[in-house]
């Protein structure tokens, strides 16, 4: 078909010239979030990142690290915690989230998280907001040891209600085959030791969100001290730094990062099928949020197991005779622990928990 042109090469048309800017797309905008992100990013690099921000794929030199390194990946996002972050109007923190949703799951293997990509998607990019939420994953980035070295931010107009943003994390991290952890060492009678949380974590928020609108939303509400909307929106714990320093000088048969599924489901996928899991509630203090959420929720108590971590954000299981060692190894590294449970010969239900 004959496209008509005038004199001048250009198109003769009596429509609208149309721009990427008025179909909902603003450049600019998008190339004013990498300039302002690029200092946060820089901060998280390691000696080994090869390229800076903006190149189309991102380097890092593994050579001379280890011997027989074995990678190790994880992907994650935060889920509806990104809704409550929303209704707050609080962005700063749920990039750390992210980030902690990734490493901590890598570290469960005994890795050492390398580097992490990003995804943020929106409708239509607001600077502030998306500088907040990446200056959030730099800083998990910082706490994990690993370089944020790539990432997306796609504006996409109709795609997302105003005001709304998703997030998914990527990351890498490599350990030596020799000191994989994967299970195979734990035995009937090894100790479960439970690390504290610093709240719900990025988990059972639908329900949480079902809780506090059925509540009123009081989000000013006291929590010992704590505001609610604090106690719900306290990022995830990062615990890669001091559990990898704990692996340096403590043997450790396996360990579990509590996220979906809660206590219920997650310590189980990393215990050898001819054994179970027997654990004792008594054996720490179920924190104030989630003693909220139970009573305003009326949930049952199978049910918080089974949703949130309810204070034990992570695990680590250690031969008996460990046991004390390595608790006052972690209270040196700052974190709070307790001895949980044990491991037991299977049964017809593989975990016990009372």
């Amino acid at each position: 078909m004959l496209v008509p042109f005038s004199r001048s090469g250009r198109m003769s048309s009596s429509k609208q010239a149309l721009t990427y800017r008025a179909a909902g797309v603003d450049i600019d905008a998008g190339e004013e979030v990498v300039e302002r992100i690029k200092p946060l990013v820089a901060r998280t690099f390691r000696k080994e990142v090869m390229a800076g921000l903006g190149g189309f794929g991102a380097l890092f030199e593994l050579a001379g690290r280890y011997r027989e390194p074995v990678l190790v990946s994880g992907t994650d996002g935060v889920g509806t915690k990104l809704k409550l972050a929303q209704q707050l109007n609080r962005h700063d923190t749920i990039g750390i989230d992210l980030v902690a949703m990734c490493v901590n799951d890598v570290l469960v293997q005994g890795a050492e998280p390398l580097f992490f990509l990003d995804y943020f998607a929106t409708g239509k990019l607001d600077v502030e907001t998306t500088v907040a939420v990446v200056g959030g994953i730099a800083k998990g980035c910082e706490l994990a040891g690993c370089a944020l070295i790539g990432g997306e931010t796609a504006e996409m107009p109709d795609m997302y209600p105003p005001g709304e943003y998703d997030l998914a994390g990527f990351n890498v991290g490599a350990v030596e085959k020799s000191q994989l952890i994967d299970g195979a060492k734990i035995r009937a009678g090894d100790a479960i030791i439970g690390i504290a949380s610093s709240g719900p974590h990025s988990n059972g928020y639908s329900l949480i969100r079902k809780i506090a609108a059925r509540a009123g939303n009081p989000f000013d509400l006291d929590l010992n001290g704590v505001k609610l909307a604090d106690a719900l929106l306290a990022p995830t714990t990062i615990y890669v730094k001091p559990v990898l320093e704990l692996l340096r000088s403590r043997p450790v048969h396996g360990m579990a990062h509590i996220t979906g599924g809660g206590l219920t489901e997650n310590i189980i996928r990393v215990v050898p099928d001819a054994l179970g899991i027997a654990l004792d509630s008594s054996t720490w203090k179920l924190p104030a949020v989630f003693d909220w959420l139970q009573r305003e929720g009326n949930v049952a108590q199978v049910e918080m197991w089974r949703t949130f971590n309810c204070g034990i954000g992570y695990t680590v299981i250690v031969d008996r005779d460990a046991t004390a060692s390595t608790l006052a190894a972690l209270a040196s590294l700052g974190l709070p622990a307790w001895t949980i449970g044990e491991v037991v010969p299977a049964r017809a239900e593989r975990v016990h928990i009372t």
